[in-house]
């Protein structure tokens, strides 16, 4: 059996991935120190005979060091998330995305131990060719805006993992996110569809950001799991980088209007400079759009759900958690 450790196991992301592994045979044991996960998204798993769990930092190295040698393969997706905790917190946003992931790799190498690592579409900066390709140069913000401190610190926490792969030969594989949406996503941090779906079934205003013309493609993550269970099984995949998402792109204003129509809302949309919604000065990609094609290669796997039945799961989630938004 196959023992897996899930760091942000509690998260959005890391509760789907612990319950897919489960229900592929493996041991799943997750940390979490719940500062953005909830432990709602791991409960009804509390019981299942192969799943643990932790409620700890994972920079407490003594957990970390006990939790690494006793599993088989590490799936690190712990990180600060969302774009409103990144500006409000810049001083954990660095010091958890680079010092954490440090300490985990630090203690794969003790006990020779694989690692995925997930990184963000974000290390892509201001890039200007599309699709985003993974050796694509980055072109970041400047350090006085806090918007590209979470991307500066994803690019170190791929340089760090790569340089272990290289100099030391640790089994190391990082996939890059492409705004991942799906059921238990919460919109509190920043997120956009959750937030949107909210709003469109409490009949207020649907808040968007700048003009709304810039696009995005948005991941279903019951498919964005499979690729990262199918990359871990994958050798070959080994010291590389790969993108995980949608290639359905859509405006914002666009995703605002079909939330609002699934959602059968009356909501009215509304624009929002950037400056009100986040700080002066803050800067916003204009497309964000992934190839898909290397991933594509190494493993048999491809984006299957449309984004309307992505946003009808979210939509049914939170009909049916209506505490989770409704004051």
């Amino acid at each position: 059996m196959i023992r897996a450790l899930i760091t942000g196991g509690a998260g959005f992301i890391g509760s789907h991935l612990a319950e897919h592994l489960l229900n592929a045979g493996q041991h799943v044991t997750v940390i979490d120190d719940l500062s953005t996960g909830r432990f709602d998204n791991i409960a009804r798993l509390e019981h299942h005979p192969n799943f643990r769990y932790a409620i700890e930092d994972i920079r407490n190295i003594h957990v970390i060091d006990r939790l690494i040698s006793e599993c088989d393969i590490i799936y690190h997706l712990a990180a600060m998330v969302g774009v409103q905790k990144i500006i409000n917190e810049p001083i954990n946003t660095i010091e958890v995305n680079v010092g954490g992931t440090e300490i985990i790799l630090k203690t794969a190498r003790r006990y020779r131990k694989k690692v995925m690592i997930a990184s963000t579409s974000e290390v892509y900066g201001k890039g200007v060719s599309f699709p985003f390709r993974e050796d694509d140069d980055s072109l970041l913000g400047p350090t006085v805006r806090n918007r590209w401190a979470y991307a500066a610190s994803k690019a170190i926490d791929e340089f760090l993992s790569l340089a272990y792969h290289k100099e030391v030969d640790l089994p190391v594989v990082i996939f890059r996110l492409f705004n991942t949406v799906g059921p238990r996503q919460r919109g509190q941090y920043g997120m956009v569809v959750p937030r949107f779906v909210q709003w469109a079934l409490s009949g207020q205003p649907i808040q968007v950001y700048g003009t709304g013309d810039q696009s995005r493609c948005f991941g279903n993550i019951f498919d964005v799991i499979d690729a990262i269970q199918k990359l871990s099984e994958e050798d070959s995949a080994l010291g590389q980088v790969y993108n995980i998402g949608s290639n359905e792109e859509i405006s914002i204003i666009g995703l605002a209007e079909k939330v609002r129509q699934r959602a059968g809302s009356h909501s009215e949309i509304k624009l929002i400079p950037y400056d009100q919604a986040y700080e002066p000065g803050f800067e916003d990609f204009q497309r964000r759009v992934p190839s898909l094609e290397k991933v594509m290669q190494i493993i048999e796997w491809a984006p299957s759900t449309p984004l309307d039945t992505t946003i009808d799961q979210i939509i049914q989630y939170h009909q049916e958690n209506p505490k989770l938004w409704q004051k």
